[in-house]
């Protein structure tokens, strides 16, 4: 039963087989259970139907327990060589169980404070259900793959960065401190302007008026272009490279 229980629950178990029904039916209460947390914040939906909100509030809390209890039970059944409390242990402190252990807590908590502040901090981190859609999906196995595997690549590309940020600060500092000291008049006021040219959002709010600070920004916004870009090639390349893998293992 206890092994039974692992394949229905573990999706790396049923390789080939798709989800279960079970895995299913988690998934349909994660997003139920999180489009309820993003209801409740709207008075005009919440007020009317506040008995049915309480009510799915309450039935949610006593499935994710289950949900959380049945994989620790059932880890026992882990492949591997260690015994049934270091395997239990092993997904207790893994990603995925600590993540199922927030959730519950999140779930719970508004039963046990009556903390205004708090209690409206506890049920946004309830959205946090969505999270563990992770633990079904094939193409989070493929990103994670993808980040660890280029991690060296992104790590450079994070510190090209950071120096180009600084660098743009630093210029339009030089070039508008003067001018505009309430914008550029620090490097760290300037940073806001630098970071939001760097993403290639600009929201305008802050802008050189110089011929000097103009010029600055166009080369600014330009290595912005390629900055964007930069990370997104390297994901991109690993993401690839993930899926070819998984196809291969697959006809095999």
């Amino acid at each position: 039963m206890r092994l039974s229980t692992y394949q229905e629950l573990e999706p790396t178990a049923r390789v080939g087989r798709g989800l279960s029904c079970t895995n299913y039916c988690i998934i349909f209460a994660v997003l139920f259970g999180a489009l309820l947390a993003i209801l409740e914040t709207e008075p005009t939906l919440y007020d009317p139907f506040r008995g049915l909100f309480e009510v799915a509030e309450g039935l949610l809390p006593i499935l994710f327990s289950v949900e959380y209890a049945a994989p620790l039970w059932s880890a026992a059944d882990a492949p591997g060589d260690a015994s049934s409390l270091a395997k239990r242990g092993r997904f207790f402190i893994s990603l995925a169980g600590l993540l199922d252990l927030v959730v519950l807590l999140a779930a719970w908590a508004p039963f046990f404070t009556a903390n205004l502040a708090l209690l409206r901090i506890v049920r946004l981190a309830r959205i946090a259900r969505l999270a563990k859609l992770g633990r079904f999906s094939r193409a989070a196995e493929h990103l994670h793959y993808a980040v660890t595997t280029r991690a060296y690549e992104l790590l450079l590309a994070v510190s090209l960065a950071l120096i180009l940020l600084v660098a743009g600060a630093t210029a339009l500092y030089w070039a508008e401190g003067t001018v505009q000291p309430d914008k550029f008049g620090s490097i760290p006021r300037a940073l806001w302007w630098s970071a939001v040219t760097l993403t290639t959002i600009g929201y305008g709010d802050v802008s050189p008026v110089t011929p000097l600070g103009k010029f600055i920004a166009v080369l600014v916004a330009v290595a912005g272009i390629g900055l964007v870009a930069l990370p997104t090639g390297i994901l991109a390349s690993g993401f690839s490279e993930a899926v070819q893998r998984d196809r291969k293992a697959d006809n095999q």
